[in-house]
């Protein structure tokens, strides 16, 4: 017979799938890895096994332990996912611009959520930074995950997304695309593809909002970037120690209205119904255009599944509030 042992096994061997009509005047084929075939619908599957594992073996995760994190909903997923696996209690902080779908799904999963505003410093008592940590302080037998700087998060992505892309491109990707929040995602493929071929670009598409790619270019982390946006799952206002600037290429900013109009312009001329991010991530592709030729193979990267976003950027209503229709 052929089968898996629990559902966490399922992560990961996601499909690539080639764009056609929303790059249909690019000089090379454009390549998307599909992470919502992942059994919680996101590529944060990924490490959230990845980071319960190492935890474990590392004795900071003993049996009948909670697992608590700060997420924007899909870090939470996947490690609600492992925790189901594994026999593990879950408590979640996120901030309250993250969609009610999220918060819903965890929910529904089991786990206790904690909502905190989004527009406070995350130094900010307040902040779902810092509820997080506290909660690890306050809950027995707890460990907190901590994903912006848990080293299990890139190499989570070394380990399978990078070596993925790489065999399904037969090592001919040239050029990689992806939406940069924690870091891990981006630092972990790009070190695989870089160690593979290092000529290999890798570049990172950041919200308005966000200090990632003013940091990467000046080196300067300048709070006068920080500001807050509608755009989830992307940006940050502080410099996780996931972010590997030193593999990145280079930085391309996507406004919240492209990255909402973008998501549907995919479901329409795709058929590909996806998250925020991923509206994000192909007008950073579509921005980059003047980087690429005739001879390279590029792949972006789609986080989520757009049935996290259909009270926001799939209603008519929200998107017409915003100014966005």
């Amino acid at each position: 017979m052929n089968f898996f042992n629990n559902i966490s096994e399922t992560i990961g061997n996601t499909p690539m799938v080639k764009l056609n009509k929303i790059v249909d005047d690019f000089p090379c084929p454009v390549y998307a890895k599909y992470e919502t075939f992942n059994p919680g619908n996101s590529v944060k599957d990924r490490i959230g096994i990845k980071m319960v594992l190492d935890a474990e073996r590392n004795g900071l995760l003993k049996p009948g332990g909670t697992i608590i994190e700060g997420t924007s909903g899909n870090t939470g997923l996947g490690l609600a996912l492992a925790g189901i696996a594994r026999g593990y209690k879950c408590i979640f902080v996120t901030s309250d611009k993250q969609s009610s779908e999220k918060i819903d799904v965890l929910k529904a999963y089991g786990a206790k959520v904690i909502v905190c505003p989004t527009n406070v410093e995350p130094e900010d008592p307040k902040s779902y930074y810092s509820v997080s940590k506290r909660m690890s302080e306050e809950v027995e037998n707890s460990w907190y995950v901590n994903q912006y700087d848990n080293p299990s998060n890139s190499l989570a992505h070394y380990e399978s997304t990078g070596p993925e892309i790489w065999d399904q491109t037969e090592g001919k990707v040239t050029h990689f695309v992806v939406g940069v929040g924690t870091g891990g995602t981006i630092s972990g493929v790009g070190r695989f593809l870089k160690e593979k071929n290092p000529d290999v670009k890798i570049w990172g598409v950041d919200a308005y909002g966000s200090v990632l790619k003013k940091y990467h270019e000046t080196k300067i982390f300048d709070k006068n970037e920080i500001y807050p946006y509608d755009t989830e799952g992307i940006g940050e206002d502080m410099l996780p120690k996931n972010v590997d600037f030193e593999l990145i290429d280079g930085f391309t900013k996507v406004t919240d209205k492209d990255a909402a109009i973008f998501c549907r312009k995919l479901l329409k001329d795709e058929g590909m119904f996806l998250g925020n991010s991923a509206g994000a991530a192909i007008k950073g592709v579509l921005q980059l255009r003047e980087k690429f030729n005739e001879n390279d193979i590029v792949v972006v990267l789609f986080h989520d599944h757009g049935s996290r976003y259909l009270k926001k950027i799939y209603n008519d209503d929200w998107m017409k509030a915003k100014g966005y229709l």
